[in-house]
């Protein structure tokens, strides 16, 4: 992959000089800290999952002068039209993969985020018991080490100091993300490995991963109430009732990190809006209002899965322990 020119050159920098510390002399991520800008990087399954999962988390860095890179690693081209308004469309179901492009397009301006493809293609979601076999050459299938040389090359490229990607359940099961996870993993592991991926790009070692955490009992229940409280229909209640059936092919998350995003729901649904044939506007994600939400849980949550700085648990920033005195960003 060629190196994106709206990119600065980090590896042309000074701040960029290896670290004489670090094993084999490899660049890391504290090199950089307090002489340059902050850089996050968010790994996503599809288009559409970076507005549904840390989206507005992303808004707020990007806001603090954060450079925030979102990799997509799919075109989400087996995606449902989930939009009622859109179903039947001939036009968008006989060129899903420009429609997808063209939502996601969006969602990054809104989100004032760039975006990179990692350029796999869709497994869909299988259904059916037994479950059907995955379709031939989509990203489910790919080899982790060939997928994870992808993600690497744009990590050496992009030298961020954080990563978040999913649990190895994927969130949820679905092929797609649970591989999502396995990659970023890989590349996270081993982008700082100069023996790793020696075409890639010279190393650099990220600080921190995490995985997204989404909807939390604690979250849900306490929408849920507020919204009874208020005299309003909730649109959690079904998830409530079955909340251990839900929540059964799922891992039970270590929420380590809340980052309050309060100011930034607006964009979030702004970004998911955008993904138009994958939301419905009149749907239970839209369903309570941002001012209730604001008030009872005004956070994105996270889990952190590795960390090379030292931080203290809980965290209310995902540069905790990365950040230096002098970085005021």
């Amino acid at each position: 992959m060629p190196r994106n020119p709206d990119w600065p050159d980090h590896n042309a920098s000074p701040a960029a000089t290896a670290d004489p510390t670090a094993v084999g002399a490899t660049a890391n991520a504290v090199d950089t800290v307090g002489r340059e800008r902050l850089r996050l990087m968010c790994v996503h399954a599809h288009p559409d999952d970076e507005s549904s999962k840390g989206a507005a988390t992303m808004a707020r860095y990007v806001d603090e002068g954060v450079e925030v890179l979102v990799v997509t690693c799919t075109g989400g081209e087996r995606g449902d039209i989930l939009n009622p308004a859109l179903k039947h469309r001939s036009d968008i179901e006989q060129d899903m993969p420009a429609v997808r492009r063209e939502e996601m397009a969006r969602a990054q301006a809104i989100l004032g985020v760039e975006q990179r493809w990692l350029g796999y293609v869709d497994s869909g979601l299988p259904e059916g018991d037994p479950l059907p076999p995955l379709p031939e050459g989509c990203f489910g299938l790919v080899p982790v080490d060939e997928a994870a040389g992808r993600l690497v090359q744009l990590v050496r490229e992009f030298r961020p100091h954080v990563m978040t990607t999913y649990d190895e359940k994927g969130g949820y099961p679905h092929p797609d993300h649970i591989m999502c996870h396995q990659v970023s993993v890989a590349a996270f592991d081993t982008a700082g490995d100069p023996d790793a991926y020696p075409d890639a790009g010279a190393p650099w070692q990220p600080l921190k991963l995490y995985y997204d955490v989404t909807f939390t009992k604690e979250r849900v229940l306490a929408m849920h109430q507020a919204m009874l409280d208020e005299g309003l229909e909730s649109p959690y209640q079904e998830w409530m009732d079955r909340w251990e059936e839900r929540s059964a092919d799922r891992r039970p998350p270590n929420v380590t990190t809340k980052v309050y995003v309060a100011d930034h729901f607006e964009r979030r649904d702004a970004a998911l809006m955008a993904h138009a044939t994958q939301v419905d506007p009149e749907g239970w994600f839209f369903k309570v209002p941002l001012d209730l939400q604001r008030r009872v849980f005004p956070w994105e949550q996270f889990e952190l899965a590795r960390s090379l700085v030292e931080t203290t648990i809980p965290e209310d920033d995902l540069f905790a322990g990365v950040r230096q005195p002098a970085d005021v960003r």
